[in-house]
């Protein structure tokens, strides 16, 4: 037994970010199933829907939400349902792979976290703006990854526009058709029965398009949750030696070099696809991928 632990554990921390999101949220599914079903057996359930929800889900009643702020983060982590579970994490897998692929580890990370933000704020405030949703703000509730993984695919589209995707029945399609039809189902799907979760949804998806606009400005807008993490990131040991250090100008003249760099790869794959990328580009976005 502790010899699986032990791969457990090892195999956890030799993931990437993807694949720690992914076992999070199935973890956290299977964990709290499994505890209802086998309590359940007793006749005496622990860990309901109701239990669950009231504790990780985000409520649309503000005094509600300000007595329990954490769901603002435990929600988009939060699946009751399995099939609601395996969509989420397919979307996840597909389109974070890509994006893993040309902007690295840590803004994966963060655009999972601040859409699920992006989105729980659009949640709550349009169910305490719109008159529509009077009757229902004192029992609205929303959870699940979607609003995070819109915000990945939305991210991922208005990065590579013309990735191709294949589709079955369908062939290969544009990222950006797949993206501006999700966004369109989210808008006319708003007045429906789920309207917390569209809503949710396209918060997500705002959050994204901003990110990689202001992106390709050279404006990181997310770079504060990084800090933050890095405030928890185990510190390294330091090793003394004997170099010359670079000068600040050179060095600063160098990051803006690579940065302009990366620029000119992303507006080429975006305008003709990441094949008419030579093996050098391509090489270099790879390493920009690791940095980040």
């Amino acid at each position: 037994m502790k010899s699986f632990r032990e791969k457990i554990s090892t195999q956890i921390r030799l993931s990437n970010t993807l694949q720690r999101l992914l076992i999070l949220n199935v973890a956290l599914f299977v964990l709290i199933r499994v505890i209802n079903s086998v309590s359940t057996l007793f006749l005496n359930p622990v860990l309901s829907f109701g239990d669950v929800s009231n504790y990780l889900a985000i409520r649309s009643n503000i005094s509600e939400f300000i007595l329990r702020p954490w769901t603002i983060f435990t929600y988009m982590f939060f699946h009751w349902d399995f099939m609601h579970l395996l969509f989420n994490m397919l979307w996840l897998y597909w389109m974070g792979k890509i994006f893993q692929e040309y902007l690295g580890n840590k803004k994966l990370l963060n655009t999972y976290i601040v859409g699920g933000l992006a989105g729980a704020l659009f949640f709550v405030a349009a169910y305490n703006i719109f008159p529509v949703f009077s009757d229902s703000v004192g029992a609205a509730f929303a959870l699940g990854a979607s609003a995070s993984v819109l915000a990945i695919t939305i991210a991922t589209a208005t990065l590579l526009p013309e990735y191709p995707i294949q589709l079955i029945f369908f062939g290969t399609i544009p990222l950006k058709w797949i993206a501006l039809v999700s966004i369109l189902l989210d808008l006319i799907s708003v007045s429906g029965s789920n309207a917390g979760g569209h809503i949710a949804h396209l918060g997500g998806a705002l959050y994204g398009f901003i990110y990689i606009k202001q992106l390709k400005k050279g404006k990181d807008i997310s770079a504060w949750l990084t800090k933050f993490f890095d405030l928890f990131a185990p510190r390294k040991k330091m090793k003394v030696t004997y170099r010359q250090k670079k000068p600040d100008v050179s060095f600063n003249v160098n990051k803006k070099a690579r940065q302009e760099k990366m620029d000119e790869i992303l507006d080429k794959i975006s305008k003709s696809g990441y094949g008419s990328l030579s093996q050098e580009e391509k090489d270099f976005l790879f390493t920009m991928s690791k940095e980040n």
